[in-house]
Formats: C-alpha cells, sequence, structure tokens
C-alpha cells in the first residue's frame, strides 16, 4: 500500500467512498443525512484536487485501487483577536472502504496526514467526529486523538 496525493482520476472511487460515508451518517442520524447521498458532486471534487489549502490523500494498494481517503484543509489563524497566530491542518473526512476496515489502512492514512502537517509546519492535525459513528470515535482515540471542544443540539 502507498498513501499519495488525489488526482482526477481517482474521483469515480472517491465517490463510491464518500457514499460509504453518507450512509453509516445517515444509518446515525437520518434526520440530518440523506439517503444516499454523497459530501461532495464530480465538479466539486475536482476543484478541490486543484485547490493546495485542500490535499486529499488516498491509499493505493499494489492493484492500484484506492481504498481509502483523507480530505484535509489548511487553517490559517494569523493576527485573530483571540487564537493564538498557527497553522492547522483540518481532515474534512476520512474513509476506509468497509470491505477493508481492520487492515490498518485508516492509521496509516492519519500518519501520512500527520507527516505532511509536520512538513509544512502546522501546529497540530484536528478532526471532527459524529457521536453517531461510535466505530470512527474509536479509531481516532486509538490513534492518540482526544477532544478539544464539543459539539451539542437541542431537537426542537
Amino acid at each position: 500500500m502507498r498513501i499519495r496525493r488525489a488526482k482526477e482520476t481517482d474521483i469515480k472511487r472517491i465517490q463510491d467512498l464518500l457514499y460509504q460515508v453518507c450512509m453509516v451518517h445517515h444509518l446515525g442520524r437520518p434526520d440530518l443525512f440523506r439517503y444516499g447521498g454523497r459530501k461532495y458532486t464530480e465538479p466539486q471534487l475536482r476543484e478541490i484536487l486543484n485547490d493546495e489549502k485542500r490535499p486529499i490523500f488516498v491509499a493505493e494498494n499494489e492493484e492500484g485501487l484506492v481504498t481509502g481517503y483523507a480530505f484535509c484543509i489548511l487553517e490559517q489563524h494569523k493576527n485573530d483577536n483571540v487564537m493564538m497566530d498557527m497553522q492547522t491542518l483540518y481532515i474534512d473526512d476520512l474513509c476506509v472502504d468497509e470491505k477493508l476496515r481492520g487492515q490498518h489502512i485508516g492509521k496509516t492514512i492519519y500518519q501520512a496526514v500527520l507527516d505532511y502537517a509536520r512538513e509544512i509546519n502546522c501546529y497540530n492535525v484536528t478532526l471532527n467526529v459524529w457521536n453517531c459513528n461510535p466505530p470512527a470515535m474509536r479509531f481516532y482515540e486509538s490513534c492518540g486523538l482526544k477532544p478539544y471542544k464539543v459539539g451539542m443540539e437541542t431537537i426542537l
């Protein structure tokens, strides 16, 4: 397995994985997530692939199949009234094909994201995880992530 930056030829496979993520969220919170949706359309993916501040990393197996991805967003806090000046790499989405989980693909992708963040002098790597996805929460905790803020709601 190798980790590399995504390219346009990966879009169809990324779309398949985005569908899997949406279904996990739909099953956990059907009141929020549409059945069968995807977070990004093909044109949106093309735009993201050309944005240096939004790198996408993919895991590719020996046969050249994309087995997982991490969508990232580079955030810069500079001259903020409250926040310290820093650069953060935010993981917008991380997915491993549901048929291939448990093979350390996710940890390998996450480690590549950490390496990249260090290389570009980020202070930290952050992400959000939905409370309705306990397996993802356990995965991130196993990678050493700790909560730093909590989102809460009241449904009306």
